[in-house]
């Protein structure tokens, strides 16, 4: 069994396990916990109502964080024509076609969300090994696949999230820094839970999150009330 350490033990001692407290709460008492040395990233962790052995219940969407996540978001996109010059002046961190397949099928990975134009999905599915796995597949229904990439720079750069429901029936988001101030840290939860619930499957009765919980990257969970 492993041992917690002192720093744990101490974050544990704030939390009563069998009390569910309001959002703002949960998120105030995570500003008690001991501080690492770094900016930890405060997340929601949702537990749903779905049939796992039912495709048509997966839960996925995004939503657009007003407060950003906290970090600068690196975006590779996958085009050709002139949508290389627009993704470039947009601010994405690397443009390319084939030459960014060949060049990630052989290791790179220097970034954290990946956009594709319709006509470069054939291409991409090479990398469906690569990406998959990461949950960096572009997608139609993420919003990753599409025309308009400027405007899909400009939103991820900004703070849009993707979010999708596990094998476990789980979904496990960052929401912004430890940093962030309360009103923030709300704010941002609030329309990552609106969003979640607005992605209800029309299959699934009654409520769809079962129970969420709020954590710092290092620390232990605490319930919060639906």
């Amino acid at each position: 069994m492993p041992t917690l350490s002192k720093r744990m033990k101490q974050a544990k001692e704030l939390v009563n396990p069998t009390v569910t407290l309001p959002l703002r709460d949960a998120l105030k008492n995570i500003s008690k916990f001991p501080k690492v040395k770094f900016d930890e990233t405060v997340e929601l962790h949702f537990h749903l109502g779905i049939d796992l052995k039912a495709t048509d219940q997966a839960v996925r969407g995004t939503v657009a964080l007003p407060h950003g996540v906290g970090k600068k978001v690196r975006v590779a996109v996958f085009c050709t024509g002139d949508n290389v010059q627009k993704a470039k002046d947009a601010g994405a961190d690397h443009v390319g076609g084939a030459d960014l397949v060949t060049k990630v099928t052989g290791g790179f990975m220097d970034f954290d969300c990946v956009v594709a134009t319709p006509d470069m999905m054939r291409e991409i599915s090479k990398l469906g090994k690569v990406l998959g796995p990461r949950g960096l597949m572009p997608s139609p229904k993420a919003g990753t696949v599409t025309t308009d990439v400027v405007r899909t720079i400009n939103e991820l750069k900004a703070g849009r999230i993707e979010f999708k429901s596990d094998k476990q029936g789980g979904i496990h988001v960052g929401i912004g820094k430890r940093s962030f101030n309360e009103d923030q840290l709300v704010e941002n939860a609030t329309q990552v839970i609106d969003a979640v619930n607005h992605a209800k499957p029309n299959s699934v009765k009654g409520n769809l999150i079962k129970t969420l919980a709020v954590s710092t990257t290092m620390g232990p969970g605490i319930k919060v009330t639906l």
